[in-house]
């Protein structure tokens, strides 16, 4: 049997240091916005042999120029709607220029049919109503956790459970993001609805298999006696340690073919799950049991004193 428990000071002490430091980098450089969330430029062009290219093809094309994050997107008129940062009249003739250039063949002709400045696609008011639904979320778990663990108030309160799985929680987004930080102050990466999405998702994959283990706890606490409270925990997470890399492992080969092999307007999608669903794994093993435990033993110093 693994001795998590018995080692979880050093856990929780690497865990500590990359939430700190994820959040210094928050702080610090901030998420590069894409443009999902700032104001830019839209570009709709046209082929006269009704021929499209390809995105990506578009795209490579237009990557010597200093555009941000391309997005590109076929119509049913046979044209290209291109939507980049806010870009300037010489910008905005570079670009035209750049196309034609490359796609201006023989009788074929780069057609502009129409520039205009487009507003950010998430609103201040949605980034409110989105807070606010994870606040109310987050009670939810809370709450529920409670009440599915009321069995077990002994010898941690049942509510507990459900405040360490959302302690869990940021610990696997902060560090998600963290990561993305960093990646967007050294390499450009910028962050959108997709990155959101992904967040979204780490949310739910780390609050489940916190959960799973969390049961397993409960379980032993109802069968065996609840006197020695780490090793009961321990034994869980034991128990449950085979079930969890087996399941994280076959969805990150998952996400990490997506990663290398699936298209551009995916592959920072995918990077965002892998790592925030192997911190979601290792946070359920490595973070909120040890958590329960530093809690449980917290309150019994208090008792004893």
């Amino acid at each position: 049997m693994i001795n998590i428990i018995g080692h979880r000071k050093i856990n929780l002490f690497v865990s500590g240091l990359l939430f700190v430091v994820s959040v210094v980098a928050l702080l610090t450089f901030g998420l590069k916005p894409g443009n999902d969330f700032v104001s830019g430029s839209l570009l709709e062009v046209g082929f006269n042999n009704g021929i499209l290219p390809v995105n990506q093809e578009v795209k490579d094309t237009l990557s010597s120029l200093d555009l941000g994050n391309v997005s590109i997107q076929p119509t049913d008129s046979k044209s290209l709607i291109i939507k980049m940062k806010f870009l300037t009249e010489e910008e905005h003739q570079a670009v035209l220029s750049t196309l034609r250039q490359k796609y201006e063949v023989n009788e074929n002709k780069v057609l502009e049919n129409r520039f205009e400045t487009v507003g950010p696609a998430v609103s201040a008011t949605l980034k409110q109503r989105s807070a606010q639904a994870v606040i109310v979320v987050i009670i939810g778990i809370i709450i529920y956790v409670a009440y599915a663990f009321r069995r077990v108030s002994k010898p941690i309160a049942s509510w507990k459970y459900g405040v360490v799985a959302v302690v869990a929680l940021f610990h696997d987004v902060t560090i998600t993001m963290g990561v993305f930080a960093f990646l967007g102050h050294y390499f450009g990466i910028e962050v959108d609805i997709p990155f959101v999405v992904a967040c979204l998702t780490i949310l739910g994959y780390s609050v489940n298999d916190t959960i799973v283990i969390f049961d397993r706890i409960r379980e032993n606490l109802i069968r065996h006696s609840a006197e020695n409270f780490p090793a009961t925990v321990n034994k869980a997470i034991n128990e449950t340690f085979a079930r969890s890399l087996n399941t994280t492992f076959t969805t990150l080969f998952t996400l990490a073919a997506l990663f290398i092999f699936g298209g551009e307007s995916i592959k920072y999608f995918s990077l965002a799950l892998l790592v925030g669903i192997f911190l979601g794994a290792y946070s359920s093993i490595f973070v909120a049991s040890p958590l329960l435990v530093e809690w449980h033993n917290w309150m019994e110093r208090r008792r004893e004193e």
